[in-house]
């Protein structure tokens, strides 16, 4: 289809473009900015006028529940959540039931992929057998099954050795491995930030040592492999120093922060409100400023989703036995948006962080508005209000610590490949 997008005001961080202007596409590609070519004749015409025109927005690490629990959300309610919330391409997480740890779960997963046409999805294959740690995935198969990186999750890989195997495995193809920096001996039992805190509620703390421990274990083998990481969920200030300091060394690291570290704080967790239980913890006020400075840097070039829903009833056990994760893909704009209005970061940078950053991070040829390229984009208006309710989400996960609230930004409008997919 022939489409003109009129009187936006595109940002584009890849190319340094934010100007107000038109954008025509044809054949599910960006055909031109500015004035139309010759002869073009749109089909369709969106006004756009007074709205922000974007890439569309990349996730790295959201849970899409299938194959799994049909009562947590599935491919058709997640990936329609996503497109609500303005992403056009998410890489899904490999620990879903069973796990995406061969080429035929693969095969399944992107076979209903292909047939709802919604979201791309760029799945995110187990490094090893199950996540359990001791054997190697078939990695190779898996990325020859169209995966864009391996990961463990938060499945700890006790063994030094059989980690720096996976390492070699991944680096000797130039697969990127995704992984959660934390040791799963100081982690222990854990599920709050280690703190007077937790110790006032009781609950048992997870250090801020066990992520920098981590941390330092997986760089030492990066220099050794010379494998592609990119650390995921970081809630640390050491984290964020430490990944400067690979980073000023060449070492081929990125990293990211989710949108709920860079909101909340520890604090959220008095009165053992289980909608902000996450992992990792939502950790001190110092820390969540140093991430908020890690973004604004670039050290942290990715804001992630951690989109984890749940039915309701996995938030009603008490704090430590109920289920960790928020339901945040449809949220997150309006509190990046928040952010931005509290001079954390301006505008540029946080599409920059929801597009070139991952798309950077992953490898995947997105995340821009340049001529030729795929139409992925996303139209939202930073000045639309609106309340978070079971009524205005897509998503089948209760989790959202934000229902009933009121929220300024939303998006309008999403494409993909130049289709609208999503229309509010």
């Amino acid at each position: 289809m022939k489409l003109t997008i009129r009187g936006g005001r595109l940002i584009d961080p890849s190319q340094q473009l934010d100007q107000v202007t038109d954008i025509h596409i044809d054949d599910g590609r960006i055909l031109a900015l500015g004035q139309a070519p010759a002869g073009f004749a749109p089909e369709r015409t969106l006004h756009a006028e007074g709205q922000i025109v974007a890439p569309g927005f990349i996730d790295i690490g959201a849970h899409l529940r299938e194959p799994g629990p049909s009562y947590k959300g599935n491919l058709r309610s997640e990936t329609k959540a996503a497109l609500a919330g303005g992403y056009t391409t998410i890489c899904c997480r490999p620990d879903t039931s069973p796990c995406i740890d061969s080429s035929a779960v693969m095969q399944q997963l992107m076979d209903k992929v292909e047939l709802l046409g919604q979201a791309k999805v760029r799945p995110i294959g187990a490094m090893t057998k199950d996540l359990e740690g001791t054997h190697l995935s078939n990695m190779a198969g898996l990325q020859h099954s169209g995966c864009v990186a391996v990961s463990n999750m938060r499945k700890p890989i006790d063994n030094t050795l059989i980690l720096r195997r996976c390492f070699e495995y991944a680096s000797t193809f130039d697969l990127r491995v995704v992984f959660y920096p934390e040791d799963s001996w100081l982690r222990a039992d854990g599920v709050v930030h280690e703190g007077a805190l937790a110790s006032r509620l009781g609950l048992a703390g997870i250090p801020a040592a066990a992520e920098a421990i981590g941390l330092s274990r997986v760089l030492h083998l990066v220099e050794v492999t010379g494998v592609r990481v990119h650390f995921s969920a970081l809630s640390t200030a050491q984290a964020v120093e430490m990944i400067a300091q690979a980073q000023a060394k060449g070492l081929p690291v990125t990293a990211d922060v989710t949108m709920a570290h860079l909101t909340y704080t520890e604090a959220e967790i008095d009165g053992y409100n289980s909608q902000f239980f996450v992992q990792p913890p939502l950790r001190s006020v110092a820390d969540r400023d140093a991430l908020r400075q890690g973004v604004r840097d670039g050290v942290l070039s990715v804001i992630s989703s951690a989109h984890l829903p749940h039915e309701e009833a996995a938030k009603m056990a008490p704090f430590a036995a109920s289920e960790p994760g928020m339901a945040t893909l449809e949220t997150l704009l309006s509190q990046g948006l928040d952010l931005v209005a509290d001079g954390v970061i301006t505008l540029p940078q946080l599409i920059e962080r929801l597009t070139t950053g991952p798309a950077q991070a992953m490898g995947i040829a997105a995340g821009q508005l340049a001529v030729g390229q795929p139409a992925d984009l996303s139209i939202f208006d930073t000045e639309s209000e609106w309340q978070v309710s079971d009524d205005n989400l897509f998503t089948a996960g209760e989790n959202s610590p934000l229902m009933g609230a009121t929220l300024k930004g939303q998006v309008k409008t999403t494409l993909v490949d130049g289709a609208v997919v999503f229309e509010r």
